[in-house]
């Protein structure tokens, strides 16, 4: 129970730093919940009660911000982010596939994270890369004209 203390604290601490280094300024919201994003990997939900407070903002209203851009997080993600992109071009050359691949190969569904913490996957609209479908992002890494059998080997190169 005091781990969880501390680190609600920790959570609070950086919150309250990101919200100095803004000015405490509503009209800058979103970089805000960039910056809390960028600083702890997500926005816990302490940081959500936290801003709105200093903000003098519904909870509501920021909420909905976050729910709104997919960009956000409300959840821890993995070390490295997957995204198998679903667009047209992607989907017509078998990206389904991958999806399931992906999640065979990690054991887990899309928007979780593996036990290790090491992996996290979700499906992305498009990425731009359509002359390379099917494509999946690692962080900032592209891999195109991937097939299901593939995944095993591109995975291991972030292991």
């Amino acid at each position: 129970m005091e781990a969880v203390a501390t680190e609600q604290m920790e959570v609070i601490e950086e919150t309250d730093r990101i919200l100095t280094r803004n000015n405490h300024d509503a009209s800058a919201l979103i970089a805000i919940l960039q910056d809390v994003q960028r600083g702890l990997g997500y926005i816990p939900r302490a940081s959500l009660e936290r801003i709105a407070e200093e903000l003098s903002v519904p909870l509501s209203h920021v909420y909905t911000v976050v729910t709104f851009y997919k960009a956000f997080k409300l959840q821890p993600t993995g070390k490295h982010i997957i995204k198998i992109c679903l667009g047209t071009a992607c989907h017509i050359k078998d990206a389904p596939q991958l999806m399931i691949a992906m999640e065979n190969e990690l054991g887990v569904k899309p928007e979780q994270v593996t036990e290790d913490g090491m992996f996290s996957f979700e499906p992305v609209r498009c990425v731009g890369c359509c002359g390379l479908a099917p494509v999946i992002m690692i962080d900032e890494d592209f891999h195109g004209k991937v097939k299901p059998a593939d995944v095993k080997k591109i995975l291991a190169q972030y292991r």
